[in-house]
């Protein structure tokens, strides 16, 4: 099933995309909390630390496999919009061919490096066995996380978001299992997490293959579109690799920040791991809305149609300020209602716990409509084509995190690590709005015979990375 985004109403079809979609990342967020809330519960707060204290350095190279698949759909996206089904195709195999040599690259070189990366990082000597032991499967399972993502991101540009969300459901429930056989009766402690993890990401990217092997005939390829060609590897790689660096720069202020906390102690790092579950949960609706304007926008510029990129930007801010409201109402009521999730009450500092790790909750809540902002503009420059944008606003955020992580953190402690991400949100708003601006009007210098302001046909549409 294949879902054209260039016509309609943009209330109504960003709506109906990102539910689909929204309901698939709360999956995979899911089976991330369900780790956490185990790891917590069973294993105990330096446990949880261990897991926590990984984020950042997960963050810079899974969030850097994730934005070069979103990046690779975005071209697939485009020439579905502009109508052009074998440029598509190519497009399509020569991004598995792309994702099997960043899988190999990046699964060795991290694999080599894990070790020292943690020490430089300082993480407590407490928790760094474990720390080690979690992370390094993680990165061993890289394969996985390409195949999942690229995959999923081929359905959504076809404009099927609902498939990859069944298959989330069934990797959450396995994820699950896995985590109580692993846990609980082989004793594996946080291996045994990140294992259940990789297991179960490696389901859903192969029932997505399978599916799309079955059900999508538009896919189906000739001998000649499976061939790699180097212009679509050029193309695809001018897409993926800025997006997939948009979230590693930015990963890189997420690393500073995560060393000083690290600095603080294994009790911090800990209130931090699990306020982000919270936190990561709560963002899964912006997370959605990102992934969809990426979509929406490449399909309305493969298409020419240049009057809907604003009013599709418009209407999911809208749809960010309503989302943005819920989710502080409800952390304000209940933010230690969902610390205690994570946390072991018989503990001796497990008050503490809760007060440290609600304060992060409600910090974060206050800010969710720049964070919404960010990702519904950053995704829709991405999918009109302008990916050092995307970058420069990385760059911003990674400036701000840094920042306050070497400036304020050792000045005011936990408190001001709970404001660097809020403060990288708003720094990069300042740049992403009036450049999403500059590029809707660069675009309409490119192409101004566009159906909004000349009823003439419409022209040639926008390949891939023009603009850049």
């Amino acid at each position: 099933m294949t879902k054209d985004l260039t016509t309609g109403s943009p209330m109504r079809l960003i709506l109906g995309f990102a539910l689909p979609t929204l309901f698939g990342m709360l999956f995979q967020q899911l089976y991330n909390m369900v780790d956490a809330m185990i790891v917590g519960k069973l294993l105990g707060s330096a446990a949880l630390a261990a897991v926590g204290s990984t984020g950042s350095i997960n963050f810079f190279v899974i969030g850097f496999c994730m934005g070069v698949c979103g990046g690779f759909a975005i071209p697939v996206a485009q020439r579905m919009g502009a109508g052009e089904p074998s440029k598509m195709r190519r497009y399509v195999a020569n991004a598995a061919w792309l994702s099997v040599v960043f899988s190999i690259v990046l699964t060795t070189a991290t694999g080599l490096l894990c070790r020292r990366i943690l020490t430089a990082m300082h993480t407590p000597a407490d928790i760094f066995d474990s720390a080690y032991a979690y992370i390094f499967i993680i990165f061993m399972g890289i394969p996985t996380t390409f195949l999942y993502n690229l995959l999923a991101g081929i359905i959504r540009s076809l404009g099927d978001s609902r498939t990859p969300v069944y298959f989330l459901a069934l990797s959450s429930m396995l994820n699950i299992l896995l985590d109580f056989t692993l846990i609980l009766g082989c004793q594996a402690g946080v291996a045994g997490a990140a294992i259940a993890t990789v297991a179960s990401q490696g389901v859903s990217g192969l029932a997505c293959l399978l599916y799309m092997v079955k059900k999508y005939p538009i896919l189906r390829m000739a001998r000649e579109e499976r061939r790699l060609d180097l212009h679509a590897c050029g193309v695809l790689c001018a897409m993926g690799i800025p997006m997939g660096l948009q979230y590693s720069i930015t990963a890189i202020g997420s690393i500073v920040l995560q060393s000083s906390v690290n600095a603080l102690g294994s009790l911090y790092v800990a209130a931090v791991a699990a306020g982000a579950k919270v936190y990561q949960l709560l963002a899964c609706p912006f997370d959605a809305m990102g992934a969809t304007m990426a979509t929406y926008c490449g399909q309305n510029v493969g298409a020419c149609r240049l009057d809907r990129l604003g009013q599709g930007i418009r209407a999911c801010s809208l749809l960010g300020l309503a989302c943005s409201a819920a989710g502080l109402c409800a952390m304000l009521a209940f933010a230690p209602q969902c610390a205690m999730l994570f946390l072991d009450s018989s503990e001796l500092d497990a008050a503490l716990l809760v007060e440290l790790t609600s304060r992060y909750i409600v910090i974060q809540s206050f800010f969710f409509f720049p964070l919404s902002l960010v990702n519904i503009v950053r995704f829709s420059i991405q999918g009109m084509g302008f990916g050092p944008f995307a970058i420069l606003a990385g760059v911003l955020e990674m400036a701000a995190r840094t920042g306050v992580a070497l400036l304020l953190v050792p000045a005011f402690g936990y408190t001001a690590a709970c404001f660097a991400s809020p403060a990288a949100w708003v720094c990069a708003d300042l740049f992403l709005l009036p450049a999403s601006a500059a590029c809707i009007a660069k675009l309409r210098r490119l192409y101004p015979n566009s159906p909004e302001e000349s009823p003439a046909p419409p022209p040639v549409p926008l390949k891939a990375g023009a603009g850049r």
